[in-house]
């Protein structure tokens, strides 16, 4: 690879990184004494026979070009000279005073002092729309073999059918004469740098290689630099000027270089390093700053050679190709009425996997009864992103997009307008929880920002941006805002009949939805009428709401949606927020195409992901479904062994098949007897004991203390013997000895207590004091693996000390049963407590946990968190010792007051059990295996009526998870069905493109219809992509339902149909 030899000349003092603003090219300056007000500076270098070097200045009277006195807005007023003013500028004046001609000298020359006019050319990407049609031409013709189609290669061995992708020339060739001329060879000690302008090369535009042009004509200036992936390339090149001539435009588009200007270019951009930066900032997020000097270093990373500043003009050219990309690809170039026929969300890249009507739907799917017609739902997902924020930098007139709406951003002035005209409007506050989306939606900070962010609305279930469905918010999460890019993005679908809104207000945003809907533009007005709108929470957000909206709302319980999370959205910004520091700084138009550009890349990835994607999902969801069938079957059995029983599950299934049918009914998923804590139950024990002295009738062996008290008593200071070992156990060998008293105090304040209860004890519980004397005391199980310090009863310490309670003595020696009553309401109560002690500290661990991970950075954070957490683990690890302790006290005691039934609520807790559920974990209600943790309630001032409250709603739970999963596998196989269809009739849209060009150009023609089957191509080639992957997808199924998933093929595309030829990848 040739570069620019580094000379050691510093005219100009201009050395190292360049800047982000355009330099001085092009020297001009005022001489009356020619016909034109202006000459040219031109500089000869010479090297004398002594080894001097001398140098020649001349002044040639400039030639404006004619397009500059087209553009001007007053003929009469003389020439204008683009000045520093404009960032897009290429050119400037220049001062002779700061050069010096160190061999020859030249007279000084005073400069024009005159004042800059506007012209056309500061708003280049205004001159470039009218010339974009001709661009997407010549873009297209280039995916043709061009005006040499039939010419033999020059060697005459072989057909000329290659052409290399890195040259200028478009020439074919066969294979050797291909490989040739890449071959270089190295002399010398070293390879030296030196450009190959500097060499004598010229590129000749419009000729193939080695053809002399009878009447070439030098780029503008003969300052023309092409930015290639390896660098920036000052070149010698000349434009063709024979009769056939094309316009200079067109010379270099079909070389391959895309200019920078569309009068008179000085710099172009190979087609290799915009696709090669396209991809990378896909990837990568690389922004176009780093990128460009990323190629400046590459050229010079001395510092020595100045280097040609072109980065306000790669910003222009980068823009400018990623329109044309996208027009190309939604094939607006084939369109007879060009590209100014454009409508609103073309060129966004469509789900294949959503119903569109008349694309990959049956002929009679509006028809379809109701247990096929949910499968035909669409899914939207609404959401706000607060980082892709921008500021208030240029405008709407000096950046105007160039997509207009056609891309996934609604039309920018209607969307403002209406706006503007309803932004009086007062949002009502949230009833629900303190919602900030819905609170500080009017009060949010907008200081120095046109833009907070942005509100979208995707694809739920395959998390893909819709087209229409995003736009800027101005404050915050408004339903103004939101209502538009709602029914923007539903415009495409408003023929469907069932449509699921997932959003993390809907409680509170769907309530007045349809009395905000006439204020909506005309186009945008939705008929509900006869349709089915289902409202949503997604479920990582569901658990924030009060309980009510976690049951009317959710995911989980509501049929016809399968597995969806309504978390599509969240997905999608952690891949475009990574570019949000660079667009926070774009114009309105910039920031809007290069967001586009992102979001369809998204999409497009998300596409052909969706083979592997889908069968992963369906494999999962066989796989789950049959583990819940076989879970519900087990309880439906249970359940059905008594009449009661099975009388229950009918009344219950018929429950809740109404409420399925219409919300308004009774939700069996609602808890109906309250539940009890351990307080409820002293408190009720206390109203016993007050009830039976006003009859008269207690029997109290203390003037004080009843037996109830006596009892929780006791098991309060069971809890605080627990708490100090904890704290014992802490003590090192070093500890202080103010650490020491305080654990010293807490033994002599416990020990105090067990002196006054132990003498009480003994008046209820006459034996315990010969079980103390003996050596006989009864031991706990080794059951408890919470971690918490085991007691030595040898050791003589307070915390150490047995209480003998009548759960530890019943199995020993005879016990009073009103007793062993009391302790069992107390420690049912108690385990209920502790359970939901568990439930608390396990989500604050997981929340602390994510916290930590993504806020904090530094020792010093980390550490003050790390102690939080550990306070956290300790307090779960006596919650669990103390849920372990009740449990094996009810066991003991359900033996001698002969209770069943209990053991499915409260059950044997271990370690491995106190995992997070739901928003807290990777688990959730609807995964394979639950914790049962998260099914228990507490108990019911009625034991039988709330043992079958609890039954009932478990059971409710148990039938969803499994109506859920089944629902996914016949979701997902309609969906794998969708997307091969509507691929289907992407191929067949393209095809037919190739039959619309009308151009009589044979080279354009070709180009187009060649472009036109390579698209229809890769769409035939992802369908038999996916049909190989999807190939086993009837038997999996088979093997475990009762249908056939392939027995509804929408025009013959079937799941298990033979895959079509397919040899190479998509590649645009």
């Amino acid at each position: 690879m040739l570069r620019e030899a580094a000379l050691a000349m510093s005219q100009s003092g201009r050395t190292g990184r360049p800047s982000k603003r355009p330099k001085l090219i092009r020297h001009t300056q005022q001489d009356t004494t020619q016909p034109s007000n202006y000459v040219d500076r031109h500089c000869m270098f010479s090297l004398r026979p002594s080894g001097q070097l001398a140098l020649r200045t001349s002044y040639i009277p400039a030639t404006l070009p004619e397009k500059e006195d087209e553009n001007a807005a007053d003929t009469d007023a003389g020439p204008t000279i683009p000045t520093e003013d404009d960032p897009w500028n290429e050119m400037v004046p220049f001062d002779p005073s700061s050069e010096v001609d160190d061999v020859f000298g030249a007279p000084e020359i005073p400069m024009a002092k005159k004042r800059r006019r506007r012209t056309a050319r500061d708003a280049p990407i205004s001159l470039w729309l009218p010339e974009r049609q001709m661009y997407m031409n010549e873009f297209l013709r280039l995916e043709g073999r061009g005006q040499d189609s039939d010419t033999p290669c020059a060697c005459d061995a072989e057909d000329a059918v290659f052409r290399c992708q890195d040259c200028f020339s478009l020439e074919l060739a066969c294979r050797s004469c291909t490989i040739t001329p890449h071959s270089i060879e190295s002399r010398g000690g070293f390879f030296h740098t030196v450009s190959l302008k500097s060499m004598g090369l010229r590129i000749q535009l419009g000729h193939p290689p080695g053809i002399t042009c009878r009447r070439p004509t030098t780029a503008f200036g003969d300052d023309f630099v092409i930015i290639d992936v390896h660098g920036m390339h000052p070149t010698g090149l000349d434009f063709c000027g024979c009769e056939q001539e094309v316009s200079h435009l067109k010379q270099l588009l079909r070389a391959r270089l895309f200019p920078s200007t569309v009068t008179d270019p000085r710099t172009a951009a190979t087609f290799a390093v915009l696709e090669f930066f396209h991809i990378l900032s896909f990837e990568s997020k690389v922004s176009a700053y780093e990128f460009y000097h990323s190629l400046a270093r590459r050229t010079d990373n001395t510092g020595i050679t100045p280097i040609h500043d072109r980065y306000s003009v790669f910003l222009r050219i980068v823009r400018e190709w990623r329109n044309i990309k996208a027009l190309k690809c939604s094939g607006r170039g084939h369109h007879p009425a060009g590209i100014d026929s454009t409508q609103d969300g073309d060129l966004a890249v469509l789900c294949p996997a959503c119903p569109h009507p008349g694309k990959n739907l049956p002929s009679n799917w509006e028809s379809s009864p109701p247990s096929q017609q949910w499968k035909y739902t669409l899914f939207l997902a609404i959401d706000a992103n607060f980082r892709l924020k921008r500021r208030m930098v240029s405008t709407d007139q000096k950046d105007p997009g160039l997509s207009r709406g056609w891309g996934y951003f609604v039309e920018e002035n209607e969307y403002k307008w209406y706006l503007s005209n309803n932004g009086e409007t007062l949002q009502e506050k949230s009833n629900c929880v303190n919602h900030n989306a819905v609170n500080m939606a009017d009060t949010k900070s907008s200081r120095g920002l046109a833009a907070t962010g942005v509100g979208t609305v995707d694809c739920a279930h395959h998390d893909m941006k819709l087209a229409n469905g995003v736009g800027d918010l101005q404050k915050g999460e408004k339903y103004l805002n939101m209502d538009y890019l709602v029914f923007s993005a539903l415009a495409r679908f408003s023929t469907l009949l069932t449509i699921n809104f997932s959003y993390d207000i809907a409680c509170q945003w769907h309530k007045k939805l349809w009395d905000r809907l006439p204020t909506l533009p005309p186009h945008l007005q939705f008929d509900p009428e006869g349709k089915t709108i289902n409202f949503f929470v997604p479920k990582f957000h569901i658990a924030a709401h009060i309980e009510s909206c976690q049951t009317q709302f959710s995911f989980n319980w509501t049929p016809g949606v399968g597995r969806t999370d309504g978390e599509a959205p969240e997905c999608g910004w952690a891949n475009i927020n990574r570019v949000a520091s660079s667009t926070k700084e774009m114009g309105l138009g910039a920031r809007h195409d290069t967001l586009n550009n992102h979001f369809s890349d998204w999409n497009w990835k998300k596409i052909t992901a969706l083979g592997k994607t889908m069968l992963r999902k369906l494999t999962e969801a066989v796989v789950a479904e049959q583990e819940h069938r076989l879970a519900l079957s087990e309880l439906e059995s249970s359940l059905n062994d008594s009449e009661v029983g099975a009388a229950s599950l009918t009344a219950w299934r018929m429950e809740i098949e109404a409420w399925e049918m219409d919300h308004s009914q009774c939700n069996p998923f609602q808890r109906r007897v309250g539940a009890m804590t351990q307080a409820s139950v002293r408190l009720e024990l206390a109203q016993r004991d007050a009830n039976e002295l006003e009859d008269g009738t207690t029997i109290s062996l203390h003037a004080e203390v009843t037996c109830s008290v006596l009892i929780s008593t006791g098991i309060d200071i069971e809890d605080a013997q627990c708490r100090l070992r904890v704290n014992s156990s802490t003590l090192g060998q070093h500890a202080t000895d103010i650490q020491r008293t305080k654990v010293l105090t807490r033994r002599n304040a416990l020990q105090r207590r067990l002196d006054v209860w132990t003498d009480i004890q003994k008046l209820y519980m006459p034996v315990v004091p010969n079980l103390r004397i003996s050596a006989h005391l009864p031991t706990g199980s080794n059951s408890d693996d919470s971690g918490c310090p085991v007691p030595d009863p040898t050791s003589g310490k307070a915390e150490d000390f047995q209480l003998l309670l009548p759960s530890e003595i019943c199995d020993v020696v005879p016990c009073n049963k009103t007793l062993l009553e009391t302790e069992w309401s107390l420690r049912f109560a108690q385990a209920t407590d502790a359970l939901t002690e568990c439930h608390s500290h396990i989500r604050l661990r997981r929340q602390l946990y994510q916290f930590k991970v993504q806020h904090l950075r530094g020792q010093g954070p980390n550490t003050r968190a790390r102690k939080s957490m550990d306070a956290v683990e300790e307090r779960l690890m006596l919650s669990h010792a103390k849920y372990a302790r009740t449990h094996e006290a009810l066991l003991s005691l359900a033996r001698h007051l002969y209770l069943t039934g209990w053991e499915h609520k409260l059950q044997p807790l271990k370690k491995t059990h106190l995992r997070p559920i739901g928003d807290f974990g990777q688990q959730t209600q609807g995964t394979a295996i639950m914790s049962w943790i998260w099914l228990t309630h507490g108990i019911s001032s009625d034991d039988s009526e709330g043992l079958q409250d609890s039954l009932r709603v478990e059971w409710c739970k148990a039938r969803a998870r499994h109506n859920r999963w089944l629902e996914e596998v016949q979701l997902l196989i309609e969906e794998m069905r969708r997307t091969l269809a509507f691929l289907k009739w992407q191929g067949d849209s393209w095809e037919l493109c190739a039959t619309l060009p009308t151009i009589e150009q044979p080279e354009e023609k070709e180009g187009m219809i060649a472009y036109a089957y390579r698209q229809a191509h890769i769409r035939r080639g992802l369908v038999a992509a996916f049909a190989e992957h999807w190939k086993r997808v009837p038997q999996l199924v088979a093997a475990n339902f009762d249908f056939d998933p392939s027995a509804d093929d929408v025009d013959g595309v079937s799941l298990d149909a033979p895959p079509c030829e397919y040899s190479e990848g998509p590649d645009d």
